[in-house]
């Protein structure tokens, strides 16, 4: 009877121990994830704001004349439609 109730303590700590180690590894988890999502945020916000200096009217107008050789339109190129 002794053996069969110091089995079931033993294994109840086991248990227990098992039980407090997933529970760091998934804290552990949680925080490198939480670190990476802020890493991510971070690249995020720094290609919004290179999207929005590659939208600049400015820029778009530099490169049409000087890349391109655009120019823009005379009065009597142009066409109004009704």
């Amino acid at each position: 009877m002794w053996m069969i109730m110091m089995f079931i303590f033993i294994t109840e700590l086991l248990f227990y121990t098992w039980c407090r180690v997933q529970n760091v590894q998934h804290g552990y988890e949680i925080s490198r994830e939480a670190h990476n999502q802020k890493k991510l945020i971070a690249y995020q916000n720094n290609l919004k704001i290179e999207l929005a200096r590659l939208k600049s009217p400015d820029r778009i107008a530099k490169i049409a004349t000087q890349q391109l050789g655009l120019i823009m339109p005379t009065t009597d190129k142009t066409i109004l439609m009704p």
